[in-house]
């Protein structure tokens, strides 16, 4: 049983998140809160296993209250909030703070059922998260990094991540070279997240970051983010690639899907291409990373002691999907130096 506190100022929200994860056999709401202060009293009073946290809340605000918690008392959190540009920024520096998950808040553009299935979903993803004691400042970096170059031409990485992924992704990214491989990239994250979540990347990497838009090319020093609620697919278009933004089901509860963009990278890439499934909850990517070595690709999933949630890579590992399983801080290396190797010039 996984035991929840809710903290948020709205006595609405309070009763609809409450209600939401009752329904749930294995989900006990022990409390709620008004503020980080009374919250400050009910997790010495309740000791809950999971905290879903509002950011903007009376006499201090969430960022603030997560960074001393961080700190002092860490504890898995999952962030709410609305999806706003504004808002989602705050999201994104909850996450660098040691928030969990983000999820939408209720009165936002999905749709009700959406917000309780992915609430219970994050709760549980949360319960399983390796939460660790942090002293991090939620201030966006803005120095980009000066990393030599790296010449390769017609190749792909393709890289799938979901709970912890924000983080590294990050360190994945930051290691790339100015020229590196066109990248293409699916976090699972709310609609109108990762527009934030790719600036952010491309703030403080030495390669470009965006969020992918339909028609975009995959060229060298690039790295597309699928958008929050479409799926990414990559397509040849003659001796190039072309990303696809599209509607469609949810795969593994997710859209965009890890399976949709790493099937899509096998078909048209091949051993063009190299990839990576770093943490997350569930299974998504794991088949999707299996066709791509199958089809010739260098493939890697991130290894247990570093993962936020162990559970796509694992779920990858069973299936022997991935050439390497390795920590993140040697994925980038690995991933690049798979790259040189296979640098002989191949069109799709």
């Amino acid at each position: 049983m996984t035991r929840v506190l809710i903290v948020d100022d709205s006595a609405l929200v309070r009763r609809i998140l409450s209600e939401a994860l009752s329904k749930h056999d294995d989900i006990e709401v022990v409390g709620t809160a008004t503020d980080p202060y009374v919250a400050r009293e009910r997790i010495a009073q309740l000791k809950p296993d999971v905290i879903t946290l509002d950011i903007e809340m009376p006499r201090m605000d969430g960022l603030s209250f997560l960074s001393k918690l961080m700190r002092h008392f860490p504890l898995p959190v999952v962030v709410c909030s609305s999806l706003t540009p504004q808002n989602s920024e705050t999201a994104l520096r909850a996450l660098a703070l040691g928030a969990v998950e983000v999820i939408a808040k209720p009165g936002s553009s999905l749709g009700a059922g959406d917000i309780v299935e992915d609430l219970a979903r994050a709760v549980r993803t949360a319960s399983h998260a390796r939460v660790v004691r942090r002293i991090e400042s939620a201030e966006p970096p803005t120095a980009r990094p000066a990393i030599a170059t790296f010449n390769a031409t017609n190749k792909v990485i393709a890289l799938g991540a979901s709970t912890g992924g924000t983080q590294a992704l990050e360190q994945v990214l930051r290691r790339f070279p100015v020229d590196a491989p066109g990248t293409v990239i699916v976090q699972h994250m709310p609609e109108h997240f990762t527009a934030s979540f790719a600036k952010r990347l491309d703030s403080v990497c030495s390669i470009r970051v965006q969020e992918a838009k339909d028609g975009d090319y995959v060229v060298s020093g690039l790295a597309l983010v699928a958008p929050g609620g479409k799926h990414l697919v990559l397509q040849a278009s003659g001796a190039r690639w072309v990303c696809r933004v599209k509607d469609g089901p949810k795969v593994h509860h997710q859209r965009p899907a890890v399976d949709v963009l790493f099937q899509s990278v096998a078909r048209s890439a091949g051993r063009n291409a190299v990839g990576a499934v770093l943490t997350g909850m569930g299974a998504d990517g794991a088949k999707g990373l299996l066709a791509m070595r199958e089809a010739g690709a260098y493939t890697v999933a991130q290894n247990e002691d570093t993962c936020v949630v162990y559970g796509m890579p694992r779920e990858a590992v069973k299936l022997d999907a991935a050439v390497d399983v390795l920590p993140l801080g040697d994925v980038a290396d690995a991933l690049l130096n798979a790259v040189k190797s296979r640098s002989t010039h191949v069109t799709p």
